[in-house]
């Protein structure tokens, strides 16, 4: 009898169990329908994912890109660190950006103690035996290559991007995270920036990124490109670019580059100056060449002028070059600021079209070039006409209101030295010594589009103040 009754009560208590079990289920399974906009539901058993599914499954699992995913590899000498290292300094954040300065041979001299401001350095690997076997044409050439192999093996956690360049080239980080942010860093891109000048992208190649502006790999593509170094350098022991050679082993790989118009590799020679105020619609990521130019703000050195630039930037990466342009038709005025350093008053009423095209104050990087077209861009030649030739005021100074507004003043450079513009109803601006932006505190919002702006301005008066605002639907300058 006990038994019969023991057979019964495990009977009883399996079903209850039973059940329960299944009572807890459809209850777990609808709780997850009704407290969860997304449940994130197991594939069934036996379903297939391909690697492409998987990779963007993870991704939208993952955090946004942020400064913590960019690895840099900058390439340098010991001997032009010297002088240097105040470029890569002026945008360098130690403990935030990631990365190592490859440089020749040890530092010596008074770069010893190293500078807790510049990246740590690393000594570049010694390749001379593979570039005695195969007779490098360009052993130089040949190691700043091989440094992207060795910038990849360092193996930070959570890289997702490496970026090469030179020692003495500025970057924008901040900007170049919100761009590389829009691309799925588990594929393969390979990203940069052409030559400025047309014969420099003719002699080397038009489709490689010109790395001493930098260029960017995904991480995929940099293990790839890692992975094939050593065949990648004695395929290409005849060519003498390093930047070149980067290229070809990237196409053998399958992989075709992608320009950006923020990297510049500053190709040109003299006054930058018209160059930088007008830059086109992107942000701005880096500027290479900056010792073989003039300072690109009179009365300061090239390391005082990268310093004055990246500080203002600090306040607003987005902006920075950006170029708004607007009127004061009182006095048939068009006023074109490249925010965070120029700003030129027209004594004329000019379309945007116009002003976009970059004054040609600069000259090629080949000086013994004559046949145009000289650059990858129109340009318009300077004028002694009035009408047509610019104000000109550089930037100062910039501070934050307690409303949060940055302000920046810019003052006049010189004397334009011609007289008053003669076209009918227009006024002279000779008299204006400064200028005064104000603009936003939050981010550009869209970088494809010019900002609008209003000119505030009395006859006669020394200043002059131009304040941002959101366009109208219809505005346009004709």
């Amino acid at each position: 009898m006990r038994e019969k009754i023991a057979s019964w009560y495990d009977k009883c208590l399996g079903a209850e169990l039973f059940k329960a079990v299944l009572i807890s289920g459809v209850v777990l399974y609808l709780a997850s329908i009704f407290l969860f906009k997304n449940p994130i539901c197991s594939l069934p058993e036996g379903a297939l994912i391909s690697p492409e599914a998987a990779a963007e499954l993870s991704r939208k699992n993952e955090s946004p890109t942020n400064i913590s995913h960019l690895l840099f590899g900058l390439i340098g000498s010991e001997k032009a660190w010297h002088y240097r290292k105040a470029y890569t300094e002026s945008w360098w954040r130690p403990g935030v950006t990631r990365g190592y300065l490859y440089l020749d041979v040890a530092p010596t001299g008074d770069l010893l103690p190293w500078s807790p401001s510049s990246p740590p350095y690393r000594v570049s690997d010694d390749i001379n035996q593979m570039v005695q076997e195969t007779k490098h044409a360009a052993p130089i050439m040949a190691r700043m290559v091989h440094g992207i192999m060795e910038v990849f093996r360092e193996r930070h956690a959570g890289v997702r991007w490496v970026v090469m360049g030179d020692d003495d080239s500025v970057f924008f980080v901040e900007n170049m995270v919100d761009v590389l942010a829009q691309y799925d860093h588990t594929k393969y891109y390979y990203f940069g920036g052409q030559s400025e000048f047309v014969m420099s992208n003719y002699w080397f190649s038009f489709n490689q990124g010109f790395g001493g502006a930098g260029f960017i790999l995904s991480y995929p593509l940099a293990e790839a490109l890692s992975n094939d170094m050593d065949s990648c350098l004695r395929r290409y022991a005849d060519v003498i670019s390093a930047d070149k050679i980067t290229m070809l082993c990237i196409a053998d790989l399958g992989v075709n580059f992608s320009p950006l118009k923020g990297i510049h590799q500053i190709d040109l020679q003299g006054d930058l100056s018209g160059f930088l105020s007008s830059h086109p619609k992107f942000p701005l990521l880096s500027l290479h060449h900056l010792d073989t130019v003039e300072p690109i703000f009179p009365a300061m050195d090239r390391f005082q002028s990268a310093r004055h630039f990246v500080r203002s930037a600090d306040h607003d990466q987005t902006r920075m070059l950006q170029q708004t342009i607007c009127y004061h038709r009182q006095s048939n005025w068009s006023v074109s600021v490249s925010w965070g350093y120029s700003v030129h008053i027209y004594e004329k009423i000019h379309h945007r079209s116009y002003l976009q095209m970059p004054i040609e104050t600069f000259k090629p990087w080949a000086r013994d070039q004559h046949h145009r077209p000289l650059y990858m861009f129109n340009t318009r030649l300077p004028s002694k006409d009035p009408c047509e030739a610019p104000h000109v005021f550089f930037l100062k100074t910039v501070n934050r209101t307690e409303e949060d507004v940055v302000v920046m003043t810019y003052l006049r450079s010189s004397e334009r030295g011609l007289p008053a513009c003669s076209f009918s109803g227009n006024h002279s601006a000779a008299y204006v010594s400064r200028i005064e932006v104000y603009s936003p505190s939050t981010k550009r919002p869209e970088m494809d589009k010019c900002e609008c702006c209003d000119v505030i301005h009395s006859d006669g008066e020394e200043g002059l103040k131009v304040k941002y605002r959101n366009c109208l639907l219809t505005e346009v300058i004709a």
